[in-house]
């Protein structure tokens, strides 16, 4: 018999803070999802959490977990996913661990992801971007920061955890200007500044020390994503007046994410590059880029063979009246 509470404490405490060096975001998701399944584990077993072991989590109680979280909690595909993503990294610690029960583990990790529909990303136009940028009141401390906010985010890409974290330290507008984002997963990356966001900068970082918040709330405290969300509104309804396509559009930090990529996709810039200037894991995630950008699509059209043509150089033919007016 072996009991799961062990298992669990030695999996946050040990694989994910101690090894694997996770941050706070990940040990929040993985512990919300724990606490989801050992509720649900007893009321299908009838047995205290504390007292679960570890052979009662099984094919059978896990599956019907994921289909309580999509049938009665009402989560999407996705959130599904990253739930089984949690159970399935905690049961590939106990493989190691405890060889004994490699038949119910074996079984759990083979639980695969559910296929999500592929939806459309929001992003802005070049216009929509313009209005957006000119709604903030820069006569104001608060309309100055979010303006600068809003040209580093549709410059940058950065997410708004990188927005809200950026210090004047961080931040280099000499030569070869670019800001230091410390990015998901404890990954920092660099990415270059262009001049229109130097001088949105500047005045954020001349003479503040180096831990100063660039983009600080009233207090000069670190900003929270409900902030950044609310200011964002605003200044999207403020648009709305020269700009009618932002009409009904939430204009979120993330919708400003994909607007960073959809304008280097839109510049040519390779995939590959966008994945690191973006700092993703992997190219894929970049894909979704060009699934949604209908330029690129319309530009590979434009390079095909009508259907129904005959191989070879296209030659015009000349019909008797553009004959007759060669000849003369």
């Amino acid at each position: 018999m072996t009991r799961l509470a062990p298992i669990l404490q030695a999996f946050f405490t040990t694989r994910l803070s101690a090894q694997y060096g996770a941050s706070a975001h990940t040990i929040a998701a993985y512990r919300d999802c724990w606490r989801l399944l050992l509720r649900y584990a007893a009321m299908a077993t009838g047995t205290a959490p504390a007292a679960l072991e570890l052979s009662q989590l099984d094919h059978d109680l896990i599956t019907g977990f994921l289909a309580h979280l999509e049938s009665e909690r009402g989560n999407t595909v996705s959130t599904r996913n990253a739930r089984l993503a949690a159970v399935h990294s905690l049961f590939t610690y106990a493989a190691y661990q405890y060889p004994e029960h490699a038949d119910t583990i074996s079984r759990v990790l083979a639980i695969p992801a559910k296929r999500a529909r592929r939806t459309e990303i929001t992003y802005l136009t070049p216009p929509e971007v313009a209005a957006l940028l000119d709604a903030p009141d820069r006569s104001t401390p608060a309309g100055r920061r979010d303006h600068a906010l809003i040209q580093v985010a549709v410059t940058t890409g950065m997410r708004v955890s990188e927005l809200t974290a950026l210090r004047a330290g961080d931040v280099h507008l000499g030569t070869g200007a670019h800001v230091v984002c410390h990015g998901k997963g404890r990954k920092d990356r660099i990415t270059p500044l262009d001049r229109q966001t130097v001088r949105s900068l500047r005045p954020f970082t001349a003479g503040a020390s180096t831990d100063t918040f660039v983009f600080p709330a009233r207090e000069g405290t670190r900003m929270s994503r409900d902030a950044v969300a609310a200011r964002l509104a605003l200044h999207t309804a403020t648009a709305t007046s020269t700009c009618p396509s932002l009409t009904g559009k939430n204009v979120t930090a993330h919708v400003l994410r994909h607007t960073a990529a959809m304008r280097l996709l839109a510049a040519g810039i390779d995939s590959s590059v966008i994945a690191l200037w973006l700092g993703h894991e992997s190219i894929e995630t970049t894909q979704i880029y060009l699934h949604a950008n209908m330029k690129t699509k319309e530009d590979a059209l434009a390079r095909t063979r009508p259907t129904g043509t005959k191989p070879g150089r296209y030659t015009v033919t000349d019909d008797e009246l553009l004959a007759f007016l060669q000849g003369l």
